[in-house]
């Protein structure tokens, strides 16, 4: 048998991933203030949209920024592991809490969703 330990990811690589999270992370907090700003003027411009439906899909963007950023998070820690156990225990622990995380959302917009469903139903 070997006497090497684990596998260890070399530093040369951790920077260029380092560098190519930081490039991700700008290009999607670029493409956020922008929907952010279509969204704000598509509000203003639209007098049909209900407070519901405003409310179903600003929790909907509020999910897509918090997955995004837990995402990024995940990668971050990825490029700072030391080995492939590490990597591998990382991956577990946001796999089990993205699982949470998406069934509470879901609930939530299913929840949302049908309020802004009995709202709108004439009387």
């Amino acid at each position: 048998m070997s006497d090497q330990g684990p596998f260890e990811i070399p530093q040369n690589m951790r920077e260029l991933a380092e560098q190519s999270l930081e490039q991700a992370k700008t290009a999607y907090n670029q493409f956020m203030e922008t929907s952010r700003n279509a969204q704000e003027v598509l509000e203003q411009s639209s007098d049909t949209m209900t407070s519901s439906a405003k409310e179903v899909q600003q929790k909907a963007i509020e999910y897509a920024e918090s997955n995004m950023q837990a995402g990024f998070d995940l990668a971050n820690k990825l490029v700072l592991a030391k080995d492939m156990m590490e990597a591998l225990q990382i991956q577990s622990t946001y796999t089990r809490q993205q699982m949470e995380s998406y069934t509470r959302q879901v609930q939530e917009l299913s929840s949302l969703m049908a309020s802004a469903a009995k709202k709108a139903q004439p009387k």
